[in-house]
């Protein structure tokens, strides 16, 4: 049975049991303490921890989830992969346990041509919880699952909680077995090898207290409202259903992992073993096929490569690939022959991969060819360092390791192999501390950031007395009345002049910053205070916060109050909104629908705007970019507000930002009908006019594959170009010529200013070169080295100081002689030092006299034994440097 089947049987199966279908969210998960969707539960969380209200009782999904916590075991072993999918029914307070139970068993065991999945009941499994007596009663009773086949486990394996205080309850599940080829009998307790869970049952009937880990917690009661969530891993029940070893034998990985062999011309044995000879090569190409199959799910999804968050993940993938590539033999670009494959596989369940390949196949490629440079030029930085372990008879250094794997993304397995190629060894102990070290820094990191946003309680609390109404759409001023006041993290009963608190509204005009706007700012005023609001946030849905600072008076936690807006902030945010919208249209018509935005921001007077774009935009495209912003302004398009369904908006075309999550009812934002059409929970101008102007300020790239354009809007775009009008204004006074011949005028003295300083340049090099005679006179024997030191002066640059350097040194002649020369160039001093063969058969080294000379003047330098050079920062410590050289060479050994 195919994948896309069983995935198919599955909606169907449950939506006939009164479930609502669900489509898979996407793999960016909206959760900001997640990078990626991690589990078929994630979209449904909001419902079942009771944050809010969900639209159905009864639902169902096939959920794509990426997980790269152990990315570093991909392919090691057969169990372990990135991207998966999740098959989940949820009960939000509807059925509960025997509901569950029943379903799952008949959807397994019914026959396929019934629209099951035909699997024999005697090879099924089932744990429970220990406690749980009431699950394993209907297993037992009502299933009719013999009891040998039922076993118990402690919480540990067999009860789910968040990890902290929530929802909690003990999980039943399912394993099937798959015969004593794979191992000794006795039940999933004994071997999980052979027994392979394929389906988990959640039974969320408890409220979960403090605790530590999995098992050290308390029960504080139960829920008032009993939930299911379930999972079954899709590519598990697709492995046994296919009849294959492993979810690297399945129909949706297995083509990709063949290509692979066919590229490297290796064969694939399926070996799990160190022992089995063909093992290394058989984790590369399952690395392969994972890999490649996640990055095209993630670039589907709106991920491009990047060096942090998410992008790093995807970078981090491709690179894996073509590093195993490279390590299967295959130097050239590879994803042009595998990406396809993976299409074809992929296409059955998610079409949007083939009909959006060309953009995705666009990004994937570009990352590869990027790649490959990258391991070009670390190739050269590694053979230097080869070269310089080898001379002072040490391995390479974990220093050297992990400079080139973590500035040029150079793989330590390439490292490994190619120090190994030359006879040298790695200090892998040295690679791992510091990518340890680096690990660590990350992770804290990481738990600083989730630890920001963790504690939300104070917040859930004064919403359970329902959201905050926003009237800011209608209206600037509304009066409200104060819900609560929150300082130190907690609810206070008033605040006072100075302080510094985050006030909840009833009902609020102020925007709470979302969707790239920043947030409305303004004043709160009542019975003797004024309150000055500074931001305002959702720190949970539905709930704005006012970020605000008491100004005036003494704010009671009950009191009635008037709050404004700033009204010029607000139409000055406005205009850049729209201006944001307008420059999407803008780009779309001149660059094509291939221009996604990326992320946006704007606020009074400004805006930017992120997209996806392969290359920087010429400036011809900015001009016109520019000029259909400003028409569309000229025409004033009206700018209309509507809200319909998600659905409705999707059919109507309008475009979402990746990664966004939505409700069921959206806000649709039109701009002139379907010119520019996006879902926006934006304000907006009512008439493209009252934007004024738009003015780019500049384009620029923001990672690989993105771009991002610059602009004002209304006044500052006015006052900009008030700015550049006074500027060309001075430059046509200063250079007596009116504006349209300034870059004429401009260009004439540039190039006058540029014969000028080839002329003294030429007549410096003349006048160098007819002092070098004279030089030579005061040269010195120093330890039977003729040794010429000599500073000369202000210089053009390192050429010049190159140049008189080697023309002395052949002056010299060939006894043992060398030349160490200093001078200043742009306010810098530079060492430069030049030896003959004899001087350095007598032990003088060009490179280890410029590291004296450069450390005395605060820098560095090197190079080759016959010439090397370098620089500093002290130019007062000349004389010190050309002193430590010739004692250098009086003191050598």
């Amino acid at each position: 049975m195919k994948s896309h089947e069983i995935v198919r049987r599955w909606l169907d199966f449950f939506e006939k049991k009164g479930h609502t279908v669900v489509p898979s969210a996407s793999l960016v998960s909206p959760d900001p303490s997640l990078l990626f969707t991690v589990a078929g539960m994630v979209p449904f969380i909001p419902y079942l921890t009771a944050r809010e209200t969900p639209p159905f009782n009864r639902a169902t999904s096939v959920q794509k989830c990426i997980r790269t916590a152990d990315i570093e075991e991909v392919g090691k072993t057969v169990r372990h992969g990135t991207f998966f999918q999740m098959c989940g029914n949820f009960s939000f307070g509807d059925y509960f346990k025997e509901g569950a139970i029943t379903m799952a068993w008949e959807l397994l065991t019914s026959p396929v041509e019934d629209g099951g999945y035909g699997l024999p009941a005697e090879r099924l499994w089932i744990t429970v919880y220990q406690d749980d007596d009431e699950a394993l009663q209907i297993w037992r009773d009502k299933i009719g699952v013999p009891v040998e086949r039922i076993q118990k486990s402690g919480k540990k394996d067999n009860y789910w909680s968040t990890g902290q205080p929530g929802p909690a309850g003990p999980c039943s599940e399912i394993f099937y077995d798959r015969g004593p080829e794979y191992g000794i009998e006795g039940g999933p307790i004994a071997d999980e090898t052979r027994y392979i869970e394929i389906w988990n049952l959640v039974f969320m009937q408890y409220q979960r207290g403090e605790g530590i880990g999995k098992e050290d917690f308390e029960i504080l009661g139960e829920l008032p409202k009993k939930n299911i969530d379930t999972g079954l891993g899709m590519e598990r029940l697709a492995m046994i259903l296919q009849g294959v070893e492993n979810m690297y034998e399945t129909d949706q990985v297995r083509p990709v992992l063949d290509k692979a062999a066919e590229l490297a011309g290796k064969e694939y044995t399926s070996a799990e073993t160190d022992e089995d000879p063909h093992h290394t090569d058989d984790v590369r190409l399952r690395v392969v096929a994972d890999h490649i199959r996640s990055a095209l799910m993630l670039i589907s999804d709106g991920v491009t490569p990047s060096n942090e968050g998410r992008g790093y993940v995807l970078r981090r993938l491709i690179r894996r690939a073509v590093r195993a590539m490279r390590l299967l033999g295959v130097e050239q670009a590879c994803l042009p022959e595998l990406l396809p494959v993976s299409r074809d596989a992929m296409k059955g369940t998610y079409p949007v991969v083939d009909t959006d390949f060309e953009r995705i196949s666009r990004i994937a490629y570009a990352e590869e060819k990027a790649f490959l440079r990258t391991i070009a030029s670390g190739t050269a930085r590694l053979e230097e360092a080869v070269k310089e372990s080898k001379a002072a008879g040490k391995p390479l250094s974990g220093e050297d390791a992990f400079s080139l794997h973590d500035t040029y993304g150079f793989p330590i397995d390439l490292t490994l192999e190619m120090a190994e190629e030359a006879g040298l060894k790695v200090d892998e102990t040295g690679f791992r501390s510091l990518m340890t070290e680096q690990r660590e820094r990350a992770q804290a990191d990481a738990r600083g950031k989730k630890l920001g946003h963790a504690d939300v309680r104070v917040f859930n609390e004064l919403l359970a007395a329902g959201e905050t109404v926003f009237t800011g759409y209608e209206e600037l001023t509304t009066e409200s009345a104060v819900r609560g006041i929150v300082s130190g993290g907690a609810t206070v009963g008033f605040a006072s002049q100075g302080e510094e608190i985050e006030l909840v509204l009833n009902e609020t005009p102020f925007y709470a910053e979302a969707g790239g706007q920043a947030a409305d700012v303004g004043l709160i005023t009542g019975d003797g205070f004024v309150v000055e609001v500074l931001d305002v946030q959702r720190p949970v849905k539905g709930l704005s916060v006012h970020k605000a600072i008491v100004r005036e008076g003494e704010i009671p936690s009950d009191a009635k109050v008037l709050a404004a807006v700033d009204q010029q902030r607000r139409q000055a945010g406005e205009q850049a909104h729209s201006g944001t919208h307008i420059i999407h249209a803008a780009l779309h018509q001149i660059l094509g629908p291939e221009a996604l935005q990326r992320g946006s921001f704007n606020k009074a007077g400004y805006l930017r705007f992120d997209f996806s774009w392969g290359e920087g935009i010429s400036a011809a495209a900015k001009s016109e970019i520019e000029e259909v912003s400003n028409l569309a302004i000229r025409n004033n398009y009206q700018v209309e507000t509507k809200i319909m369904s998600l659905a409705d908006a999707k059919a109507l075309g309008a475009m979402a930002l990746f990664g966004e999550a939505y409700g069921d009812k959206v806000r649709v934002v039109e701009i002139d009908g379907a010119w520019s059409r996006e879902l926006c929970g934006g304000t907006h101008v009512d008439a493209t006019a009252e934007v004024g102007s738009l003015t780019l300020l500049g384009e620029q790239s923001v990672g690989s594959g993105n771009r991002r354009v610059e602009a004002f809007v209304g006044m500052e775009a006015f006052r900009h170009l008030a700015a550049e009008r006074a500027l060309v204004t001075e430059l046509s006074e200063m250079l007596k010529v009116p504006g349209p011949q300034l870059p004429d005028r401009i260009a004439a003295t540039l190039a006058k200013l540029k014969a000028a300083e080839k002329e003294l340049d030429r007549l410096r090099k003349e006048q160098l070169a007819a002092s070098a005679a004279s030089l030579v006179e005061k040269a010195k024997d120093v330890a039977g080295v003729r040794l010429l030191a000599h500073h000369a002066g202000e210089l053009g640059g390192a050429d010049d100081l190159r140049s008189l350097a080697l023309d002395l040194r052949a002056r010299l002649g060939s006894d043992p002689a060398a030349v160490a020369m200093t001078g200043v160039a742009n306010g810098r001093p530079l060492i430069l030092v030049a030896t003959n063969d004899a001087a350095r058969a007598a032990g003088v080294k060009a490179g280890a006299l410029v590291k004296t000379a450069a450390g005395v003047l605060g820098g560095g330098g090197g190079g080759k034994d016959d010439v090397a050079q370098g620089g500093g920062t002290d130019v007062t410590k000349i004389d010190e440097a050309i002193t430590a050289v010739v004692n250098a060479v009086a003191n050598r050994g």
